[in-house]
């Protein structure tokens, strides 16, 4: 069994490369920690809005899910215990498990997700130093009652009651990974505006790229594999359906069902936009809709069952 330091083994096949993005968003960490200029943590007062420090916690919550997810997949455990630690209370990733991957590419790109989400955290934790927030409580686990269990009874890939392990299969960790990915780009892109240095924006803008980079690949991954199993394609809508229902009244979500251009030629959809080629937003009170599994206003559940840490842990009063 792989640990996780043998995700970021310097002699693993492209490292230098990768080695070079991480050191890159390690850089920026450290300029922009360093002295006491920025002051993350007490800019809240200067502002009307969150703080940058407000903003980037969100984000780190988020993080600690997708990171979470993604290290057992891979390698059978969670992050290591020095980079759960911080403000709030501090829980564990509970469930998640290695999967017995089978098809070779999927592994590869499992692998890959997995040491940039990992990466991120690290990032996000540097950046905010004694600002960070702790790994919150995570459910990433497998029964009836599970997070996942319940977005895909919502979804209607299993009946009510039914189990849906993300661990099962390549196939379910696609699609477990896709309804984390697109939702991670609207994230980034609908917090952008909240950010007020210009520093913390770029790196944000940087983190965005690589989610939609993630969600792109598993979309794509998803895309081909349905072509000679449509059912996986009309997974992927009914999932985007579910994640409409839960965070409002707009109908944005997009699977990846092929669509039909002018031409009357079928196209795939791998990137969602709007009618402008421009990928949509959400606000922090709709994703955390979609992460506690409720179209209503609260401050728990799902996959964070005692809620996000910092002041950012409310959903939208969509119900």
């Amino acid at each position: 069994m792989a640990l996780i330091s043998d995700l970021l083994d310097p002699q693993a096949p492209r490292e230098p490369l990768r080695a070079a993005r991480r050191d890159f968003f390690r850089a920026i960490a450290g300029a922009a920690v360093m002295g006491s200029a920025l002051s993350l943590a007490t800019r809240a007062s200067a502002q009307t809005g969150p703080s940058d420090a407000d903003v980037l916690n969100f984000a780190l919550n988020l993080e600690y899910i997708e990171a979470s997810f993604y290290a057992f997949a891979v390698s059978g455990t969670g992050l290591p215990a020095n980079q759960q630690t911080g403000t709030g209370t501090q829980g564990a990733a509970t469930g998640g498990r290695q999967v017995n991957f089978t098809d070779p590419a999927v592994r590869q790109i499992a692998r890959e997700i997995a040491a940039d989400e990992i990466a991120h955290v690290a990032f996000l934790r540097q950046a905010l130093g004694s600002a960070a927030v702790a790994q919150p409580a995570i459910d990433i686990g497998v029964s009836p009652t599970s997070a996942f269990s319940r977005a895909a009874q919502a979804a209607g890939l299993v009946p009510a009651g039914g189990v849906f392990d993300p661990y099962a299969s390549d196939e379910n960790f696609l699609l477990a990974g896709y309804l984390f990915e697109d939702v991670g780009v609207t994230a980034y892109k609908g917090a952008a505006p909240l950010i007020t240095n210009k520093t913390f924006l770029e790196a944000s803008a940087g983190i965005l790229a690589v989610e939609a980079y993630h969600a792109s690949i598993l979309r794509t991954t998803l895309f081909a594999k349905g072509l000679a199993t449509p059912s996986l394609i009309d997974a992927t809508e009914a999932i985007s359906n579910a994640r409409d229902s839960l965070d409002g009244i707009s109908d944005l979500d997009q699977g990846v069902r092929p669509t039909v251009d002018s031409g009357n030629n079928q196209v795939s959809n791998i990137a969602p936009l709007d009618p402008n080629g421009i990928a949509f937003s959400r606000s922090t009170g709709q994703v955390l809709n979609i992460v506690y599994l409720n179209r209503a206003q609260t401050n728990r559940g799902g996959f964070l069952p005692a809620g996000a840490n910092g002041p950012l842990n409310t959903s939208a009063a969509n119900g």
